[in-house]
């Protein structure tokens, strides 16, 4: 009878807990997670893994969308993310924090997903059929990766996009606002770069989101092997500084 009951309440504390002003693909923040006010399942992987987006900070203030290991050999920036998100309550933005967006490529430690696919090159903008180490996929927005952030970006809408990635050091400024991807830069303690793909980049997500919305998306870089101390400490300070947000 008290096993019951135990289970029976908590349920009603699970019950509880959900937060009703969030869509009904999100779910309530787990309690050891303070800085965490829900996460949506955003979809899932070609190998069937979820990819979640973790909502932090305050609804109202500026939206900011933060995403890493969209490659899943450029795993030292999740740390960023978890940080963020495993940390004290966020005040002054509105922010959601995707640490793998491409959970296959992150298991494998490869590049690509697990169609083999490079998703910065998947995306329906000025795409083009690219083999080798960019294929690009059978067609725009072939990979349910790629719809999944297409379909999560057109809801939520933010203002601004940080995609981190390694190993080029250093943050783009070929967006169409240099001057806030140069503040980026200022405040991460990067060198502004202009990133030219080798030569024209073709479907990538900076690229779509810029052309098809309000909000400014850029491309943040760390180098190879960036100090553990930097992506779990320091850099999520330097993150929040951008928008002059505070934890505690």
């Amino acid at each position: 009878m008290l096993r019951r009951l135990g289970i029976a309440t908590a349920g009603l504390a699970l019950l509880a807990a959900s937060s009703p002003g969030l869509p009904s693909s999100a779910q309530a923040a787990p309690a050891q997670r303070s800085a965490v006010i829900g996460t949506r399942v955003l979809g899932k992987s070609v190998e069937g893994r979820k990819i979640v987006a973790w909502h932090l900070g305050e609804p109202g203030k500026p939206k900011v969308v933060l995403m890493s290991a969209m490659h899943g050999d450029e795993r030292a920036p999740r740390q960023i993310l978890q940080a963020l998100r495993d940390g004290a309550p966020i005040h002054g933005i509105n922010l959601w924090v995707v640490p793998t967006y491409n959970p296959d490529g992150a298991a494998a430690g490869t590049r690509k997903n697990a169609h083999g696919v490079d998703l910065n090159r998947n995306f329906p903008y000025k795409w083009v059929d690219l083999d080798g180490n960019y294929e690009s996929g059978r067609k725009p927005a072939s990979e349910p990766e790629t719809r999944a952030m297409m379909r999560f970006l057109s809801d939520v809408r933010p203002r601004w996009i940080l995609s981190f990635h390694q190993p080029l050091h250093g943050v783009d400024t070929d967006t169409k606002r240099p001057t806030f991807a140069r503040k980026v830069a200022r405040h991460l303690d990067l060198p502004a770069k202009k990133f030219s793909c080798g030569s024209v980049c073709h479907g990538t997500m900076t690229m779509w989101f810029n052309h098809k919305f309000a909000g400014t998306a850029l491309t943040v870089e760390y180098g190879a092997t960036p100090p553990r101390r930097l992506m779990r400490v320091r850099a999520p300070r330097q993150v929040l500084s951008i928008w002059g947000a505070r934890r505690g």
